[in-house]
């Protein structure tokens, strides 16, 4: 669903007149709000595999820090590889990795292993490599969660659970309201919970490798 669409699915439950576009009044901008608002919410309570993807960069010898483009701050990494070399690495803290630069005086050689290196200046996670790779051209490939911006335009679309993200919209709307002749508040909250429990649990069962628990 785009933007204007999930807006003017609230509206309805609100027994409002659909927009033309989101921010036609205030009201309207103030449901693309909580439009956001429950986007995020929906997108960071489970990986789904909707976000998942793999995104790949090309080392530059003597250079160990890299930004990911596009992958912002919310996102999550699982797996590192260098594909080059037919290596997965293996993360380590970026603390640990600053004290093996520090004692290897910043040695070159293949790479082994990764740590999370903060941001870089247009918001981007960093990762950083070790040791510091001496070849060019090297394809780093990552693999993880890559969640999107807050919608904008009335035509951008979201690419899980629509419809969770109207029911936590509407419950956003109706705690803003107060009473809207159906579910209060509170009632609503708790559907929208449900709603979105199942649809965590129907995405799950691509990936029930991830949900096995054991006894410790």
């Amino acid at each position: 669903m785009t933007y204007l669409e999930l807006v003017n699915a609230v509206l309805r439950k609100l027994r409002e007149e659909p927009a033309s576009t989101v921010n036609e009044t205030d009201y309207t901008a103030l449901i693309g709000a909580f439009v956001n608002d429950a986007k995020r919410l929906v997108e960071d309570s489970w990986d789904w595999s909707a976000l998942r993807t793999t995104q790949e960069f090309l080392t530059t010898a003597g250079t160990d820090t890299y930004a990911l483009t596009g992958f912002g701050t919310r996102s999550e990494i699982f797996q590192v590889f260098d594909e080059t070399n037919k290596m997965e690495l293996k993360k380590i803290s970026i603390k640990e990795a600053r004290k093996r630069n520090m004692l290897t005086d910043d040695q070159q050689g293949n790479i082994t292993h990764y740590a999370m290196a903060g941001t870089s200046a247009t918001g981007d996670v960093q990762i950083k490599l070790f040791p510091v790779p001496e070849q060019n051209s090297c394809t780093i490939s990552v693999y993880g969660i890559k969640r999107p911006d807050d919608l904008v335009n009335d035509g951008d679309s979201v690419y899980v659970a629509p419809h969770v993200i109207v029911d936590w919209a509407y419950s956003f709307a109706t705690i803003e309201r107060g009473e809207t002749g159906g579910r209060n508040g509170a009632e609503q909250a708790v559907f929208a919970k449900d709603s979105l429990s199942s649809a965590i649990a129907l995405d799950a069962r691509y990936h029930d490798e991830e949900l096995n628990w054991e006894v410790v």
